[in-house]
Formats: C-alpha cells, structure tokens, sequence
C-alpha cells in the first residue's frame, strides 16, 4: 500500500499543519437583540443561554466580547408596536433608540466593527420587510425607504449596513444614497439569497416582527433554487454590494459554496436562529455533545467557503478556544 492517507492523520502536529481550513474569531460576528429603556436583560425563551438587552446591558456585554476577542457585531432592534406603522418612519426617526445605541456603541467602542439591519420589518405594522399595499408588498415604492434608514445608520456610525428585506435594486439604491449623503465609505453586506425558511422562528419571536399576514415567500428565495442565488448575487455585485450573504447557513451550504466559486466578493453566512435552537435542544437533552458538535457546526460553514459568519454561537466559540478542554 504505497498511499497512506492516515499518515497526515497520525499526531496533533502533523493534522493541524496539513488542516485545510481554519476558523477564528475574526470570521465572527455576533448577533445581539437591542430595546428601548435600561437595566433590561430579558431572556429570550426560545434561544437559550440569549437575552435581549439595553443599552447599559449591551455595552456591558460587549466589553465582556471584545476581551474574548470578538471585534464583529451585528444589531437588531425590538421595537414597541406602538412605534411602528405602515411606512417605517421610527426607523430613520431622530429618537429611534436603535439609531443611539450605535452612537453609544461606537463611542465607546470605536475599534469594534458594527453591521445594522436594513429592512422595515422590524418598524411596520405590517410585518413585512416591504411597503404594503392591499395585501401586496410593493417592490419601488419601499426603496426610498431603505435609503433613509440606510442613511440614518450611516450617520450613526455603522460601519456595514445590513440589506435584508430582498427588495429588487435596494443595493443600488442604498449606495447611491448613502454616497450622495457623504457615505462612501460604508460597507454594504447584501443578504442577496435569503431563504424563504422554516429556521426563522426563534428570531421572530426574538423582536415580534412576524408578518400580521401573509408570508414571505414573494421576495425571499425559494429553498428549492440554487442558480437563482447566483443572478441575486451577481445582480448585487454589480449595483455595489460589498459582501454577498446567504441565509439560513445550515441548509443552504451549496449555495455558500456556489457563490463563493462564482463570486470575487467576500462570501459570508448567517447561521441562524433555528440552527442554533436545535443544536441547544439537542445538547440540553443529552443527545449531543454541545462543545463539539457546535465547532464543527461551525466550521462546515466556515469550509463552505464563508468568509464571515453572523452566529449566535460566537460567545461561547470564544470561550471555548480559550479553555484548557479545548486546547488540550
């Protein structure tokens, strides 16, 4: 047996030299759950070991991340119904608690990268990432939209704006206004193939923003389609994107790994809410080993070529590779 491939197997040494791909955490960025108020640190129920803070929370709990290590942060609001209506307007208002946090954020912070959330679910009385109109979620009229709340966090000091709502031209339109604003300088990370999936839940629940009718699947994807995912993401390298994104990771590592051959821009990857649950389900009822099942989670998506990964786990990842365990 002239060829042995255990050879490159045999000692710790020897694998990690030959070890193909690497995951560390600046391939992080970790999501948090922002309100309104303080001293709020609310579990969210079905994402455990997760909260949803305040503001003195949150600058808590970053100084807590970035001595781990983590630099990458990425912020969703959950906003009070009654500061939501049909066309978004607390999302680029001047007290939009969202809008603060970042400054707050930034200030104290300022070699902590921040990404934001573009899209209005968060803020509509709808629930839906678009305007709606007789029951109908209208494409051109939601961009001007996008553009002033893209804006609004640029002026805060986001560092990479997050277009999730999967509006046809938003990334254009984005940059030509952000540009026009000054902006230019501002990253823009396109969720150019996200999935309409069942994996959203525990997120939802998270900010209360599912759709008061209705579903999603008119502007997110078709988990059926792959070739899809690739006209999404040339369409959004060419109107500027930065960064091209799929979503949900887990399901969908073909398409990270399709893009990523097909695509010169950073490819990065949301390993999302569902995933996260089910991998802690699992582990609380001891049917799998949490510490190494959620790193090799983890480094499947990091060896389906992402470049980044936004997920839940990037805490605890942090202060895994730190433990004697872990090294040993």
């Amino acid at each position: 047996m002239l060829s042995r491939p255990r050879r490159n197997r045999r000692t710790p040494a020897i694998r990690n030299m030959v070890r193909e791909n690497w995951l560390g955490l600046e391939h992080l960025i970790y999501p948090f759950f922002v309100l309104d108020g303080t001293n709020k640190n609310i579990p969210i129920s079905s994402l455990p070991g997760l909260s949803r803070f305040s503001e003195d929370h949150l600058l808590k709990e970053i100084d807590e991340c970035m001595e781990l290590g983590l630099r990458s942060f990425v912020l969703f609001p959950a906003v009070e119904e009654h500061l939501k209506d049909q066309v978004a307007s607390y999302s680029y208002a001047d007290d939009n608690f969202y809008l603060r946090i970042i400054r707050s954020i930034k200030e104290r912070f300022p070699e902590a990268s921040l990404m934001s959330d573009v899209a209005m679910d968060p803020y509509s009385s709808d629930g839906h990432d678009g305007l709606v109109e007789n029951g109908i979620i209208l494409n051109d009229e939601t961009l001007p939209i996008l553009q002033r709340m893209s804006v609004a966090q640029a002026q805060a000091g986001i560092d990479i704006i997050g277009p999730s709502d999967m509006m046809d031209g938003r990334i254009e339109a984005i940059r030509v206004a952000m540009d026009d604003a000054g902006y230019a300088d501002t990253a823009i990370m396109s969720y150019c193939a996200k999935y309409a999936s069942a994996f959203y839940g525990p997120f939802r629940d998270a900010l209360e923003s599912a759709p008061k009718s209705g579903d999603k699947k008119a502007y997110q994807m078709d988990p059926a389609n792959k070739k899809e995912a690739i006209r999404e993401a040339m369409l959004d390298a060419e109107e500027g994107a930065d960064y091209l994104m799929v979503k949900p990771a887990l399901c969908y590592l073909d398409v990270i790994h399709v893009l990523n051959e097909n695509s010169e821009l950073p490819i990065t990857a949301y390993n999302v809410s569902g995933e996260y649950a089910m991998l802690k389900a699992a582990a609380q009822n001891g049917w799998l080993d949490y510490d190494k099942a959620m790193p090799e989670m983890l480094m499947s998506i990091r060896r389906a070529g992402a470049d980044g990964i936004l997920t839940y786990f990037a805490k605890e990842y942090a202060q895994l590779i730190k433990s004697d365990a872990y090294r040993s």
